[in-house]
């Protein structure tokens, strides 16, 4: 079912103050991962109208997915970005959704906006050296458990910022990120990665760099200086 122009404004109208349709209307995103946060970001930018939406992940659904990730049941053995692509069509038919099952690679178009989504710090800093002179606006998503950390980057202050969070390999936690893992949490930080991006839609400040302990129920933010 395809939505005509009075059905469109009729969608969006109770987000309108909130996320600039003009400006949205620009938005060509990458996300690169789509297990528990990248499945929740991408049906979000599908559900307030990103009309174009790239998915990358070499990955596919198995049952440890189900609970954590949001996926369902008949999604089993499916390529996790075409599952998610067509939850995201589902939303809205509208959107214009490229797949890719396999890995980033440096070569691959990424639009003007990248969420990373992987659980990997390696993977991160190959994804930030390849895109942080093409995104203009760069958002990682982590997670461990009940505590998740999101990192902006739309100016020097973030660029400057961003690299000193790629830690080495032999510093990281040693069980995987998805180890432990809740749908609540993937859906939190999905919302505060949105929530970041309406921001700079709407050219207000964003928040570089801020962690929230869901079990503790503590939020802090740190605002980098100007490089």
């Amino acid at each position: 079912m395809v939505t005509d122009s009075s059905d469109n404004m009729d969608r969006y109208a109770r987000q309108r103050a909130i996320v600039p349709s003009d400006r949205l209307a620009n938005v060509d995103a990458t996300v690169v991962g789509v297990g528990a946060l990248g499945r929740a970001v991408a049906i979000q930018l599908a559900a307030i109208g990103v009309p174009k939406l790239r998915l990358i992940d070499h990955d596919v659904v198995e049952t440890v997915n189900l609970a954590p990730q949001g996926y369902y049941e008949n999604d089993l053995g499916r390529a996790k970005v075409h599952a998610t692509a067509e939850a995201c069509h589902a939303l809205n038919s509208q959107i214009a959704i490229e797949t890719h099952q396999r890995r980033f690679r440096r070569s691959d178009e990424i639009g003007n906006v990248l969420i990373c989504c992987v659980d990997s710090i390696s993977t991160r800093r190959f994804i930030w050296e390849s895109t942080k002179q093409r995104a203009d606006f760069f958002a990682d998503g982590r997670m461990a458990a009940e505590v998740l950390r999101i990192l902006v980057v739309t100016d020097r202050a973030g660029q400057h910022h961003y690299p000193t969070t790629l830690f080495s390999a032999d510093q990281a936690y040693r069980g995987a990120c998805t180890a432990r893992s809740t749908i609540f949490t993937a859906t939190i930080a999905a919302g505060l990665i949105v929530s970041q991006l309406t921001r700079w839609l709407r050219d207000l400040p964003v928040d570089a760099d801020l962690t929230f302990n869901l079990l503790a129920t503590e939020l802090t933010v740190n605002s980098p200086a100007a490089a």
